[in-house]
């Protein structure tokens, strides 16, 4: 096997004709690989995104292979799966107001060109989920910027970027319901979405802690800070407690906040899937 790329989380390798993605315990916030790892989180992303994808094979097609054809020092943690074309277009819905779609809806009363009513707040439900794509900067050359819906039609075309709306947003339905019924809210969500024979297939995770926006159901108060059941509560910690400056390097994490972070990991897992977490 080749070491085809070493991201923020996941390890890419070639297998023949085949990819193998190792999903490590490294995280990452602002855009940097914090020191301290999260016991069993690759494994948890794997397992959840596995599990995502059964959920909504109906709805669009994905790229696994195989989750246990790997090598065995990967079991848990690493699927099989193919060589997509990826669409270099961040894939984003949103049905509730918080992080940068936030910062945006303040300033231009629209997030992605979308016009949203007046005198929403952070955390409010949006009339409709809304689809903010953003582009796909290469590794490096700094932050996603926002597209609007004409710009992805210019970048890829009317067609398919009909389609990558269309997916995006079924996706985050059907999760959302999925999820709502386990008592979790599903803020946001990124997605990635690659051609195959001219197939758009997904790829990379889906709807995890690490690439959505989770909410605790019952504690969701517009206004209020939300109980996140995701990787939010890093963000917290380096805000609060630190003077880190969201550049390399970035902190080392007390033991006291890795258990907190694992333990959201393994709450969503539990939840959604119902299944108990080993």
């Amino acid at each position: 096997m080749e070491l085809l790329h070493s991201g923020k989380v996941r390890d890419v390798y070639a297998d023949g004709g085949d990819l193998i993605l190792v999903a490590s315990d490294r995280i990452s916030i602002y855009d940097v690989i914090l020191p301290t790892p999260i016991p069993d989180k690759g494994k948890i992303l794997t397992q959840l995104s596995l599990w995502w994808f059964d959920q909504l094979s109906d709805v669009v097609p994905n790229h696994i292979i195989s989750s246990t054809d790997v090598p065995e020092q990967w079991q848990g943690r690493a699927i099989r799966c193919e060589r997509l074309d990826m669409v270099m277009v961040e894939c984003i819905a949103r049905g509730y107001l918080a992080g940068s779609g936030l910062k945006d809806y303040q300033r231009d009363a629209a997030v992605s060109g979308v016009p949203l009513p007046p005198g929403l707040i952070e955390g409010s439900r949006l009339p409709e989920a809304i689809f903010t794509p953003s582009t796909k900067e290469a590794v490096g050359a700094g932050h996603d910027q926002p597209m609007t819906f004409e710009q992805v039609q210019e970048k890829v075309g009317k067609d398919q970027a009909d389609e990558l709306r269309r997916i995006t947003l079924e996706i985050y339905r059907r999760g959302s319901e999925i999820a709502a019924a386990k008592g979790i809210l599903i803020a946001d969500t990124k997605i990635e979405l690659g051609l195959k024979d001219g197939e758009l297939k997904l790829g990379d995770e889906l709807l995890t802690p690490d690439s959505s926006r989770f909410w605790a159901a019952d504690e969701w108060q517009p206004g209020d800070v939300q109980r996140y059941l995701d990787k939010q509560v890093l963000r917290d910690w380096a805000t609060r407690e630190t003077d880190w400056d969201k550049t390399e390097p970035g902190p080392e994490l007390p033991d006291r906040v890795v258990e907190a972070t694992r333990d959201r990991y393994v709450e969503v897992y539990e939840r959604l899937t119902g299944d108990k977490w080993s």
